[in-house]
């Protein structure tokens, strides 16, 4: 190539127009699109220092405390829904296979083995759930019916067996073991007014299943398999990943979770109702989907599905201390939601 030839083309790149500079929206969507759970992130600070202001008393631990407990068994119900839309499905069932786990167990704990160990009774409660969540993983492979139709109806089924068969009276006084690990603290503080504030060990379970899920989605085959059949079945399926087998994988460790969350959440009120956790389905899917997960699939993350958890159970719980009404809650939270959707289709779209 001669020296002409190299000046021709240099002009010629020299002349060509330059790229225009990026918006504040493109900017804002590839931000978002690197790191989704940052826009909740957002909403959490603006909520607490909202509350801050206007209530000074937010920043004590007592509040905080109250915000670990009010977010644990709510943030086990999350990872298991997040883990099914993850891989394309929804479950609602999670709320009827903690309170038919927690009360059945319960109450043969109470009738024939009171002395039974705490780690066995999570056991157990572990193990009952898995069963059920593998169930409906069953009938939504079986059926190849939407999940959430499946689950809506196993939701009444697991209801109707608890109130049909199993029983409806309160159990005032639970066994020894989870009123102990209901009681049991990590830290303890006592507050200028004389109030007890308690970090409770129950939150330990938390902990550990985000770690546990953390792993298998990021560290395992199934965990990719869960992302890919999420994001596009029929590449997954030519990628070679089974269907059967991560439906039975997610509503199973969904199912997992939930009856995890029906032990601690009867250890932390120490009474065992069958009517309890009725209605928190909407709460739970809003944590996910405002933590970054995707109704279509293919999406979601630990980090982003606690920061949604931190986020529902502050509007719940602490907007009182800046005078919001509390009939004021979901419509916060719905507004919430559609500004998460706004943006995150912002996401998609740059």
């Amino acid at each position: 190539m001669d020296a002409s030839t190299l000046t021709r083309q240099n002009a010629s790149a020299d002349t060509s127009p330059a790229l225009p500079p990026r918006s504040a929206a493109a900017s804002l969507g590839v931000l978002l699109k690197k790191n989704p759970s940052l826009f909740t992130f957002v909403l959490i600070l603006l909520v607490v220092v909202t509350v801050a202001l206007i209530n000074p008393a937010f920043f004590q631990l007592a509040v905080l405390f109250d915000i670990v407990r009010a977010c644990t068994t709510l943030g086990l119900f999350a990872l298991g829904v997040m883990i099914v839309l993850a891989a394309g499905g929804i479950d609602v069932s999670f709320a009827a296979i903690a309170a038919l786990t927690m009360y059945s167990i319960t109450k043969v704990v109470m009738t024939y083995f009171p002395e039974t160990h705490i780690a066995v009774i999570l056991l157990a409660g572990a193990a009952g759930g898995t069963a059920l969540g593998v169930l409906n993983g069953l009938l939504v492979d079986w059926l190849k019916a939407p999940s959430l139709i499946v689950t809506i109806g196993t939701q009444y089924l697991y209801r109707g067996i608890l109130l049909t068969f199993v029983g409806t009276v309160f159990f005032m006084n639970v066994p020894h073991a989870m009123d102990q690990f209901g009681k049991l603290a990590l830290a303890r503080h006592d507050t200028a007014s004389g109030l007890h504030a308690v970090l409770p060990a129950t939150v330990l379970v938390l902990v550990l299943a985000s770690a546990l899920t953390w792993w298998l989605l990021n560290k395992t085959l199934m965990g990719r398999a869960v992302y890919a059949v999420g994001g596009s079945l029929a590449i997954a399926e030519r990628l070679g990943y089974k269907l059967r087998s991560v439906h039975l994988f997610v509503f199973g460790y969904a199912g997992f979770l939930s009856g995890l969350a029906g032990i601690v959440h009867v250890s932390s009120t120490r009474l065992a109702n069958p009517f309890d956790l009725v209605g928190s389905e909407l709460d739970v899917i809003a944590a996910v989907v405002l933590g970054g997960a995707r109704i279509t699939g293919g999406h979601g993350s630990v980090v982003g599905t606690l920061l949604g958890v931190l986020l529902v159970t502050l509007i719940n719980n602490v907007l009182i201390l800046a005078g919001v009404p509390s009939t004021w809650q979901k419509a916060i939270i719905g507004g919430f939601i559609v500004l998460a959707g706004a943006v995150f289709a912002l996401r998609r779209e740059k």
